[in-house]
């Protein structure tokens, strides 16, 4: 279980939205997200924050998520993360990435910077005071901007159960190839009252951490700004699920039904 936590922690940070050509965020959007296991053991929590800021003299996006386990988890495997991307307004590609974590005392400070003209992704590795150069996808992202890319960059309206989104990712010294299934749309249950929504199944790799490839599933918010609402890990045993718990700073109205 410990690992599936790691990965549903990272997915919180990962690509999820899709949204209107109008926009679906904008500074001061933030949510906090709850973990839990089987449904009701609290195991963390995860904010994700969007930011104005400079870099290099342009004026750019900067997003924070932050990750870390809460109550009896905490006390035999602790976590604490911290994501960080900064990205273009227009084009929603990144310039920096940083990734800090203490996961049960396995640790990692990188530093990811893109050159998404000559396809280069300059690693810094802190932790081990070591530099180096990989070759990038054409127009890739980070685990984080990726999400804000895609929810400002696809209509939903006349998607069908079936489609499949994907872009291309890099992560610490890999490019991936991320997929996303649409398996429809569903009205959920939420702490803030009944939100219809769509549905996805990030693809997985099979055999590291989950048995089967389709073990993930996400709802997002069917309105104009695509809130990932919930994020589901079966489990052998019980399952993992991130429910969101908090929210500010919402570019457009959240569509909620009260009966």
């Amino acid at each position: 279980m410990k690992r599936i936590l790691l990965i549903v922690i990272a997915l919180l940070f990962c690509h999820f939205g899709i949204a209107q050509a109008d926009g679906a965020f904008e500074e001061g959007e933030w949510f906090r997200f709850r973990m839990s296991y089987s449904g009701w053991m609290k195991a963390g929590n995860a904010t994700l924050s969007v930011n104005n800021d400079m870099l290099n003299d342009k004026a750019v996006y900067h997003v924070v998520g932050k990750g870390w386990t809460t109550g009896a988890i905490k006390w035999f495997f602790k976590v604490e993360d911290r994501y960080e991307s900064y990205f273009d307004k227009e084009t929603g590609l990144p310039y920096k990435f940083i990734r800090d974590i203490d996961e049960g005392g396995y640790t990692k400070n990188l530093e990811i910077e893109f050159d998404q003209a000559n396809r280069k992704a300059y690693i810094n590795n802190i932790k081990h005071n070591k530099k180096s150069v990989a070759d990038t996808k054409p127009n890739v992202h980070d685990m984080v901007s990726a999400y804000y890319f895609l929810r400002n960059s696809y209509e939903t309206e006349d998607m069908k159960e079936g489609d499949e989104i994907s872009l291309f990712m890099f992560f610490d010294n890999e490019n991936y190839n991320f997929k996303l299934k649409f398996l429809g749309r569903e009205t959920i249950r939420t702490k803030f009252g009944k939100v219809k929504s769509l549905k996805f199944r990030p693809y997985v790799m099979a055999g590291r951490v989950f048995k089967e490839q389709e073990s993930l599933t996400l709802w997002v918010s069917a309105d104009k700004n695509k809130i990932p609402l919930r994020i589901k890990a079966d489990l052998a045993i019980g399952s993992l699920r991130a429910d969101l718990d908090a929210f500010k700073g919402l570019k457009h109205q959240f569509e909620i039904q009260f009966n």
